[in-house]
């Protein structure tokens, strides 16, 4: 089976009341998505911690994520490995327009949609 092409960047979906989360290919043991931020953080106190690896990259906007305690800026262009296991948490994501990433999740057992 083929996919029609798409574009990551065209037709976003509005993130300003609540983070938007498309899945874009899904096979065993590898998802892959679209996030869209609007100003959404995570809490302090409730980092993400995954059983599987993650691998993000910003197409847009503006974003900053803790991992383990240390904070990456991330720009369009900039992307983040997060092993499995690793505590993390966005810290930033742009408010004046939208942050889009692209997320590769590898390892994945079941959908969490948790960062």
């Amino acid at each position: 089976m083929t996919m029609p092409p798409g574009n990551l960047l065209t037709g976003l979906p509005s993130a300003r009341e609540t983070e938007r989360f498309i899945d874009i290919l899904r096979r065993p043991g590898c998802r892959i998505e679209q996030i869209v931020s609007h100003g959404q953080v995570t809490p302090v106190d409730q980092p993400y911690c995954q059983a599987h690896d993650e691998w993000v990259l910003v197409l847009a906007g503006a974003a900053r994520v803790e991992v383990a305690g240390r904070e990456t800026a991330l720009w369009p262009g900039d992307h983040l490995f997060i092993p499995a296991g690793a505590s993390h948490r966005v810290t930033y994501t742009d408010t004046g327009r939208p942050t889009v990433w692209l997320a590769i999740h590898i390892g994945e057992t079941a959908p969490d949609h948790q960062g």
